[in-house]
C-alpha cells in the first residue's frame, strides 16, 4: 500500500472500532461510570494503571477498585482514613496489589491537594510534539510523598526509555474530543496533536506489518518512531489510529 492507501485503510478502520460498541470490552468503560470531572480522571487512572494482561480481568478488577472505594473515588481519595486504605489490602491484579493501590491513593490526595489536580500536572511540561515529558514530570510529582518504593514500578517513565502504554492510553481517554463517545475529552488544556499512541504487542505487530514500524522492540524509540508515521498522517488527531491497530490485532488477527 502506498501512503493514501494505507491513510484510507487505516481511516475505515477508525471508523469500524472507534463506536460505542467498543466500550463494553475496554476498560475505558470504567471512567464511563462517572458524570464528575474527578472522579471520571481518578476512575481512569486507576483502571489504566492495571490496564495490562486479560482484559476481562482487568475490567473486573478495576470495577473492584471501585467498589473498594465506596464508588466515589474523588471523595475517597481526599477523605480517606487510615482504616479505609486497610480495606484495600486484599486487592490484586497481577504485581498490582493492595499496598501499591494504597500508595496510589496517597499519591491522587497529594495531586489534588497540592497540585491542582490530575490535568494540571501533566499540562504543565508539554512539548510541541510529545506529551513523555509531561508523563515523566508527573511520575516524580506523584511520588514526591512517602511511598512504598515498589509502587514506583506501576507508572512508566518514558525518559528511562520507556513506551508508556498505559498512560499513554489514559491521555488518549482523557483528551481526545471526537464526539464519537468512546475517548471522553474531559481535558481542555492538552491538544490531541501532542498525543502518542497506546504501543502494546497488538498495535506494535500491526504497525510492522503495515510498515509504519521498523524497530523490533515496543519501547521509547519504536513510540517515536509511530508517532512521526501517525502525525504524517493525521496531524491534529495521531493518537485515533489506535482505534485501528488495536482493532486490527486484537479482533482481526491481522
Amino acid at each position: 500500500m502506498n501512503q493514501k492507501e494505507l491513510k484510507s485503510f487505516l481511516n475505515e478502520k477508525v471508523l469500524q472500532y472507534n463506536t460505542l460498541d467498543f466500550i463494553e470490552s475496554d476498560p475505558v468503560q470504567i471512567p464511563h461510570l462517572f458524570s464528575q470531572k474527578e472522579d471520571i480522571e481518578i476512575a481512569g487512572f486507576l483502571s489504566a494503571t492495571i490496564a495490562w494482561g486479560n482484559r476481562k480481568m482487568i475490567i473486573k478488577n478495576a470495577h473492584r477498585m471501585m467498589d473498594l472505594m465506596g464508588n466515589s473515588p474523588y471523595d475517597f481519595v481526599m477523605s480517606h482514613s487510615e482504616d479505609d486504605l486497610e480495606r484495600l489490602e486484599s486487592f490484586v491484579h497481577r504485581t498490582f496489589n493492595g499496598q501499591d493501590f494504597a500508595s496510589f491513593i496517597k499519591g491522587l490526595q497529594h495531586i489534588y491537594k497540592n497540585h491542582n489536580g490530575l490535568e494540571a500536572v501533566f499540562a504543565q511540561h508539554q512539548e510541541p510534539n510529545s506529551m513523555q515529558k509531561s508523563i515523566s514530570e508527573f511520575k516524580k510529582i506523584f511520588f514526591e510523598i512517602e511511598h512504598q518504593n515498589r509502587a514506583q514500578k506501576h507508572i512508566s517513565d518514558p525518559m528511562n526509555g520507556s513506551a508508556a502504554k498505559r498512560i499513554n492510553m489514559y491521555l488518549r481517554w482523557m483528551c481526545r474530543q471526537d464526539n464519537k463517545g468512546v475517548d471522553l475529552g474531559i481535558w481542555k488544556s492538552i491538544s490531541p496533536s501532542l498525543l502518542s499512541c497506546p504501543l502494546d504487542v497488538h498495535s506494535g505487530n500491526v504497525a510492522r506489518k503495515l510498515g509504519l514500524l521498523t524497530r523490533k522492540q515496543n519501547d521509547g524509540k519504536a513510540l517515536d518512531e509511530l508517532d512521526l508515521k501517525l502525525r504524517e498522517l493525521d496531524p491534529n488527531d495521531p493518537v485515533k489510529y489506535d482505534f485501528a491497530l488495536f482493532g486490527l490485532g486484537v479482533f482481526e488477527g491481522f
